[in-house]
């Protein structure tokens, strides 16, 4: 999977490198020969060519101190002098020609080590010769040093015959070997040339010069058998030549010699004879190099003529793909970022058409998916592919949609029966509650028409899901604390709901629907979601920005990621998602608040649970165009002269809400989730008797609108709501059966007399409701104009 991630720049560049190295490595093998041809001759400049002079030059050295010390004598001390200078100078040459550059880079590291140890040697050598200068060593001490110096030359030696063909290594090999010949024949010469000078040969010396003899001999013989044949007849002419001859001859009577004795020839003949010996053998050695390096010529040749074929030609190979292959994945990157930025366009713009659809637009297939245009090679292909997906990605978003709208339609229709369904109920409901006068069978119908609210309320959460508005509406403004109370009517366990003090402004028509279905549904959340035996304070005032209701209840409240989450779907008004169906509420909540521009946040309140804030916006807001909104009088939705509402007026006489019953204070009742995304953990809710008023079981006051509160008010016509008992004390409410209403009670004369005003004055106040709903054009009825004097008067 990693190397799929990678771009194809990437890759190609992978491809081009692992080329070039293969094509390298050939190179290398290749030219891995002429670099070492090129080395050997460095080596050769740097090494070799300073090595000779210096190698003869230390044999001779070696001989004259062995001279000096068999004899000492002034004459031997100033030509070993001389010589002593010219080995230090040759010295230095050696050692400032291996500390070149070229020897560090063509050497091996045994090369190295070698030449480290000869220049060694080479520091040591002035003690050997202050040893020599005072006698204060023997011939064959002092020998056997310089002999060690010598032979660190040839190892070095030894480390330049190592190369590749096997031919010429070996060739090599040999020569060098024939090359120590002569240094043992060295050896020989100067051991004897101290024996000479001393007159007197000992033992060990006659020993020690048998042992060199011997080793020269099968040194020279096992060269000399695996040598070309050319150097094999230029050995064995040596070896039957005059000088060659005569040195055997010498070397033999030495070695039969016995005891300390003088030597059996003079110094002159025996430097005559090596002199020439040591010139005849070095020849050979010459000789037999030039033949390696003529040898090596044609190799040399090959070497630079593979060189020129694999790595010119392989190289020009190299170029040419890495040009072809850059250019080919120049062409198709460019295909390929065309191919993704359409799809990426595609996916920007594909959003975009599900929301043209979602708002009932016309959408052109071919316009919104053009056809890509990539030739008929691969990319083409797959250009046309994108083109079939994209297509089909178009048209399948416009066949959801169009079955999105069919389906809203098919709910809302369902929505809208239900809803009419409704409206036909509480219109009957309300007929039923006007003619019913038994108490026990009233309250009955108080709770149907109860439930048949908040049926509608239901009902019109499917309308609004649909995007569509429920046929409820208001054309003139209605009282805040009407549109309070109509939300609280709308709740389930209204009776734990107290509305605190709502400031005397109303609410424009066109937004009370929404308002009311707003705070409903928060009001409803609040009261759920808290413990059974707390309140649900609402509140409302004016502020700089429009008018704020407050919802406050004081249950378990929200975690701050809840809060925020529940904050962040309020404010989105996306269209509903799968993942909004757990959390109904506040997709509702949203939609309703956006609608008119209302904005809601929940925050955490001062008893630890949830405060909502609702904000209307200003142009919402109406002055003070109606009564006063205390809490004994309201006005109903449509009583305003604004003319009917989309349904009729129900129980004048019952209701203190725009459209939601009043209940007898103490009705059972059993909450509900509204949807399932709650503020708090579910709480259920079963309220006693005494829900609506003080701990005292006094009347709220005034400013505190309990549902229970509610009732014992005034309806949205002036008229007192009836609440069976409320006018009792506590003691007697106990006992309903005691109280005796008859003709023979006893009233005092004050008493009926405000009782009977009372009456007069709801007649006429029903009597003008009657009339305006029946149409009399919005104006007041006749009997209107005496309802504050009446009113003063009781």
């Amino acid at each position: 999977m990693g190397s799929r991630s990678r771009s194809l720049r990437t890759k190609v560049v992978a491809l081009l490198a692992a080329l070039v190295a293969l094509w390298g490595f050939t190179a290398w093998v290749t030219v891995r020969d002429g670099v070492d041809l090129l080395g050997m001759r460095a080596l050769d400049l740097q090494v070799f060519d300073p090595t000779e002079p210096l190698l003869l030059q230390l044999q001779l050295e070696r001989r004259t101190s062995l001279v000096y010390l068999g004899r000492p004598n002034e004459t031997t001390l100033d030509e070993l002098t001389r010589l002593r200078e010219r080995t230090d100078q040759l010295a230095a040459e050696y050692v400032e020609s291996t500390d070149n550059w070229q020897v560090g880079l063509f050497g091996s590291d045994a090369l190295h080590d070698r030449v480290t140890e000869s220049k060694r040697q080479l520091a040591a050598l002035p003690d050997t010769r202050t040893a020599v200068d005072g006698r204060n060593v023997g011939r064959s001490v002092a020998g056997a040093a310089s002999t060690e110096l010598i032979g660190s030359f040839y190892e070095v030696y030894d480390e330049l015959g190592n190369v590749d063909d096997d031919q010429i290594a070996d060739d090599t090999t040999q020569l060098i070997r024939l090359n120590q010949a002569r240094e043992l024949l060295s050896q020989e010469d100067a051991l004897l040339a101290g024996v000479l000078a001393a007159g007197r040969i000992t033992p060990a010396e006659r020993a020690e010069f048998t042992r060199i003899v011997g080793a020269r001999q099968f040194l020279a013989e096992q060269a000399i058998v695996r040598l070309p044949d050319a150097d094999q007849r230029r050995y064995e002419q040596l070896l039957t030549g005059t000088n060659f001859r005569r040195l055997a001859d010498l070397e033999t009577r030495i070695m039969n010699g016995n005891g300390t004795s003088r030597p059996p020839f003079s110094t002159s003949d025996w430097s005559n004879v090596t002199a020439a010996a040591l010139i005849e053998i070095g020849d050979v050695v010459l000789a037999g190099g030039d033949d390696i390096v003529r040898n090596a010529t044609p190799v040399a040749i090959g070497v630079i003529v593979r060189l020129v074929l694999a790595a010119g030609l392989g190289l020009l190979v190299v170029i040419t793909a890495v040009v072809v292959s850059i250019s080919t994945a120049r062409a198709r990157a460019r295909q390929w970022h065309r191919l993704r930025d359409a799809a990426l366009q595609f996916a920007e713009r594909l959003p975009r058409v599900a929301e043209r659809l979602g708002r009932g637009e016309q959408v052109d297939i071919a316009e919104e998916a053009p056809p890509l245009r990539f030739g008929d090679d691969e990319t083409g292909q797959v250009g046309r592919a994108l083109d079939l997906v994209r297509q089909t990605a178009v048209r399948t978003a416009v066949e959801q949609a169009e079955l999105r709208r069919a389906q809203d339609e098919v709910f809302l229709g369902l929505a809208r029966r239900t809803q009419a369904l409704v409206h036909h109920q509480l219109t009957l409901l309300d007929a039923m509650e006007r003619r019913e006068h038994d108490a026990d069978e009233l309250e009955d119908l108080f709770r149907v028409d109860h439930l048949a609210t908040r049926m509608r309320r239901h009902t019109e959460n499917l309308i609004t899901v649909g995007g569509a508005t429920p046929g409820r509406a208001w054309r003139r403004g209605v009282p805040m604390v009407d549109v309070v109370r109509g939300a609280v009517g709308e709740v389930e366990d209204y009776t734990r709901v107290t509305v605190r003090e709502i400031a005397d402004v109303s609410l424009a028509g066109p937004a009370v629907g929404a308002v009311i279905h707003l705070l409903a549904e928060l009001i409803e959340n609040g009261v759920i979601y808290s413990p059974p035996h707390t309140s649900v304070e609402v509140r409302g005032q004016p502020v700089a920005n429009g008018f704020a209701v407050e919802i406050e209840d004081r249950g378990p409240g929200m975690t701050e990621a809840d809060r925020a989450a529940a904050n962040h779907r309020i404010a989105d008004d996306g269209e509903l998602t799968h993942g909004d169906a757990s959390r109904l509420g506040l997709h509702l909540v949203s939609r309703l608040a956006t609608r008119h521009g209302v904005r809601v946040q929940l925050r955490e309140s001062a008893y630890g649970g949830t405060t909502a804030v609702v904000l209307i916006p200003s142009d919402l807001i109406i002055g003070d165009e109606s009564e006063p909104s205390v809490p004994g009088k309201a006005s109903a939705a449509g009583a305003d002269g604004s003319g009917p509402s989309t349904e009729p007026r129900r129980r004048p006489e019952h209701t203190a809400a725009l459209d939601g019953p009043t209940v007898p204070t103490g009705l059972p009742v059993t909450t509900a989730p509204v949807d399932g995304s709650p503020w708090q953990p579910r709480r259920s809710a079963n309220p006693g008797p005494g829900a609506g008023a003080d701990p005292a079981g006094q009347p709220a006051e005034p400013g505190d609108l309990t549902v229970s509160g509610i009732g014992p008010t005034r309806t949205e016509s002036g008229l007192p709501v009836r609440v069976r008992q409320a006018s009792l004390a506590p003691a007697l409410r106990a006992e309903p059966e005691a109280v005796a209403e008859g003709d023979d009670a006893i009233r005092e004369p004050e008493q009926v007399r405000r009782m009977m005003s009372s009456y007069q004055t709801g007649t006429r106040r029903g009597r003008s409701d009657a009339a305006r709903l029946l149409g009399a054009g919005g104006r007041p009825g006749p009997d209107d104009e005496s309802d504050d004097a009446d009113q003063q008067e009781t």
